[in-house]
C-alpha cells in the first residue's frame, strides 16, 4: 500500500458549469457524490447547443455564480435562453469522481508561473501530497484508491479544454494556462475514478493506493 496523502478539500458542483460548493464530509455512492451535477443549464433558444447542455466552454462567467437563476441573466446577455434541469444518471463529463494531487497542479503553477487555484479545474477531491509521494497521473491508471471509507477506481487521465483557462472569480481568460498543460503534461491534469466501494470521506481522510 502505498500513502498518496490526505483529502484537503471536498467539492460538489451541484449545477454542471456552475460554482462548487466545498463540504466538509460526504458518503460517496456509487454514483459519486450526492447532488453532484445533479443539474445542468439546459439551452432552450439562442445557441447551437439545443437541447444540450450550456457550458463553461460556450461562456466564461457561468463559472462565477453557483446560482442558477443568474447563470440565466449571464446567459441571456449572449442571447442565449436556458433553463435549469436535473437528470439521472448526472451530468458528468465522463466520470463520477474526479481528484488532483497538489504537486500535479503545483507543477502546472511552475510551468505558467504563478499559482493555480485548484477549482480552476474543477475537482470533487482535493488531495495534500505525502512527502514522498511522486506518481503521475499515468502511472494511477487501473489503480484502486482508498480515500477514507471508500474505494475509487482510476479511470483516466483527465484530459482539459479551454475552461481552465478562466479564471473562476473573474472569468478572464489567460490561454498560457491550456497552452501550458498542452505542452508539458500532454493536455492532462487530474484523474477520473469509478467508485468500486461507497463510503464515507472528510476532510483530512486518509489516500492511499491498495
Amino acid at each position: 500500500m502505498l500513502l498518496v496523502g490526505t483529502v484537503q478539500s471536498i467539492w460538489r458542483y451541484p449545477v454542471k458549469s456552475l460554482a462548487a460548493a466545498a463540504l466538509d464530509e460526504i458518503t460517496i455512492a456509487q454514483d459519486g457524490i450526492p447532488g453532484d451535477r445533479a443539474q445542468a443549464l439546459i439551452v432552450r433558444d439562442g445557441h447551437a447547443r439545443f437541447g444540450k447542455p450550456y457550458r463553461g466552454k460556450e461562456n466564461n462567467l457561468l463559472h462565477t455564480t453557483g446560482d442558477p437563476e443568474r447563470a440565466k441573466v449571464i446567459a441571456a446577455k449572449r442571447g442565449v435562453t436556458v433553463d435549469a434541469q436535473s437528470q439521472h444518471p448526472h451530468y458528468f463529463d465522463c466520470a463520477p469522481i474526479s481528484l488532483i494531487v497538489d504537486r500535479w497542479l503545483n507543477a502546472a503553477s511552475e510551468l505558467v508561473g504563478y499559482e493555480l487555484e485548484p477549482l480552476r479545474f474543477r475537482p470533487n477531491i482535493f488531495v495534500r501530497a505525502a512527502e514522498h509521494f511522486d506518481l503521475d497521473e499515468t502511472s494511477l491508471v487501473g489503480t484502486r484508491l482508498g480515500v477514507g471509507g471508500a474505494v475509487l477506481r482510476v479511470r483516466e487521465p483527465i484530459e482539459r479544454c479551454v475552461t481552465t483557462t478562466y479564471d473562476v472569480r473573474t472569468g478572464e481568460a489567460d490561454p498560457s494556462v491550456l497552452r501550458a498543460i498542452t505542452e508539458h503534461r500532454a493536455a492532462c491534469l487530474g484523474i477520473y475514478c469509478d467508485v468500486d466501494l461507497s463510503g464515507r470521506i472528510a476532510i483530512g481522510s486518509t489516500v492511499s493506493r491498495q
